[in-house]
């Protein structure tokens, strides 16, 4: 039992740390510009993993699969990041935070390695209502059109659906370690968004205490330690039981904007609040007893986190 309490708390740490991600990035984003946020963000989590790496005498060597899937994936988990920082900045911390749980309902359509027969009705009335939740979310005060940060978090959702079933198809039968193929992936995003800011580098003086205590703490915190810390926890127990906790990244997301952020929920996007997660939950056990029915419990491929 004590066990399961400590991987189940190591998991709701993982959620609280990804839901306050979107507030820290949108802090950093309003001192700093956007690629430069990414560069130190990805530089950071890089120097970090490689360092992991380096520690592990006997397992410093990368494969060559390790090294192609965490170029691939390098490529799109950048494109991942860049719509949600920029997202972010544009949109409140909240906001982005139950958007981009869209994931989890988007992630089972385009994932044809576990997906078996067609999904039920339910899982699309459970997608609708988050379709639905999505519209209240955007309204704001009232019905307007879209507005562009959360346009590209809704973005930013399918992109990242779409980069979680590659990853199941590009490590199904490969024999890959996840720490190393971090490390790749840190590495890929760190050249890729060198070259937009080259020429543009600040000096370290140029950023102040606070730039730097949000930009470690998205690579250290929302990066590094969440996706070992999820992979540890996955090790230890149900996938399914972790996907269900940290499903509540939403609910950490707005906790924090308000709490912290000094953001306010109107009617409208509380109500797209409330329907986010009750349409994220649904689909999700859905997909799950859909997967498993009729065998035994087939482990559920978690989402992704939207940090490297």
């Amino acid at each position: 039992m004590s066990r399961v309490r400590s991987t189940d708390a190591v998991l709701l740490l993982v959620a609280a740390v990804w839901g306050s991600s979107y507030l820290a990035a949108k802090t950093a984003t309003s001192a700093l510009p956007v690629l430069l946020v990414l560069f130190a963000r990805y530089g950071i989590s890089a120097v970090a993993c490689l360092a992991l790496v380096a520690a592990r005498r006997r397992t410093r060597r990368f494969t060559r699969d390790e090294l192609g899937v965490g170029a691939v994936l390098g490529v799109t988990q950048a494109a991942v990041l860049v719509l949600e920082t920029y997202g972010v900045a544009h949109t409140s911390a909240a906001n982005a935070g139950l958007i981009i749980s869209l994931t989890v309902v988007i992630t089972p359509l385009l994932d044809r390695t576990a997906g078996g027969r067609g999904l039920p009705p339910r899982y699309f009335a459970a997608t609708g209502l988050c379709l639905l939740a999505v519209g209240l979310l955007m309204s704001g005060s009232g019905f307007h059109s879209p507005r562009i940060g959360d346009l590209l978090m809704l973005a930013a959702a399918l992109v990242r659906a779409a980069h979680v079933a590659l990853v199941g198809r590009l490590t199904a039968r490969r024999s890959v370690r996840p720490l190393h193929v971090t490390t790749v992936q840190t590495v890929v995003g760190t050249v890729l968004f060198a070259v937009p800011v080259a020429g543009t580098l600040p000096a370290p003086g140029g950023i102040d205490a606070a730039g730097w205590a949000q930009l470690v703490y998205l690579a250290l915190f929302c990066s590094v330690f969440a996706f070992l810390a999820q992979t540890w926890a996955v090790q230890r127990g149900s996938a399914s039981r972790a996907s269900l906790l940290l499903g509540t990244e939403p609910v950490w997301a707005v906790a924090v904007g308000i709490g912290l952020g000094g953001e306010h929920l109107t009617f409208l996007t509380a109500l797209g609040a409330g329907l986010m997660v009750a349409g994220t939950y649904w689909g999700q056990a859905v997909e799950r007893a859909h997967r498993t029915a009729g065998t035994k419990e087939i482990p559920h491929r978690t989402p992704a986190p939207a940090s490297v």
